[in-house]
């Protein structure tokens, strides 16, 4: 814990200098940096006292211009999450791990004032130090969700605020495979940097 917590305190204190200009939303060309946390409860009955946090750091690319039109205007952003923090409380106690979100697939609607509204699909792994949500599953999980969510752009960072739906699953690696469905609300703090 004391680990996990000092890398996310070093990440804030190089990713987020203090500096004077209002920041812009994303621009092709440019980066998205950030440090999030976020929970949930789970959602189905016998595992209802099952609960999930995690933290973490993204980094992504601003791949292309806006596209669409009304409302759907946009650019799409690739990402990466790493994740050092990944509990998942259980009755029998907490299986402590984390994982790395590979793929982020997100879209940036058209900033709005000081607000850039996103859509987001991602995938990647997790791995605990005891099996979850039970004994007799695995340690290696598959981690699928999407989120809905809202940039809130201030002068030298930005903070974000989501709903997140998270399936983790084993994909039968082990001898059951309950996997577990959650609402996470998740936040985080970044800046989007833009090219030179």
């Amino acid at each position: 814990m004391a680990r996990s917590a000092a890398i996310l305190l070093f990440a804030l204190t190089v990713v987020f200098p203090a500096t004077s200009h209002a920041q812009d939303g994303p621009e092709t060309g440019g980066n998205e940096i950030e440090a999030w946390t976020g929970g949930g409860k789970v959602l189905s009955g016998y595992l209802a006292n099952v609960h999930v946090w995690n933290a973490g750091v993204r980094y992504g690319w601003i791949i292309t211009d806006l596209h669409g039109s009304g409302w759907m205007r946009g650019r799409f952003e690739y990402a990466i999450d790493v994740m050092p923090v990944f509990w998942v409380i259980q009755a029998d106690g907490v299986a402590r791990g984390g994982g790395v979100n590979p793929i982020v697939l997100k879209w940036d609607f058209e900033q709005r004032r000081h607000v850039v509204p996103y859509f987001e699909l991602s995938g990647g792994l997790i791995r605990l130090d005891r099996q979850m949500p039970y004994p007799g599953t695995s340690t290696l999980n598959w981690i699928p969700s999407g989120a809905i969510g809202l940039h809130f752009l201030r002068h030298s960072f930005n903070w974000s605020a989501e709903i997140r739906f998270l399936h983790a699953s084993n994909a039968n690696l082990g001898n059951d495979n309950p996997g577990i469905n959650t609402f996470q609300l998740r936040v985080g703090i970044g800046r989007f940097t833009h090219p030179k």
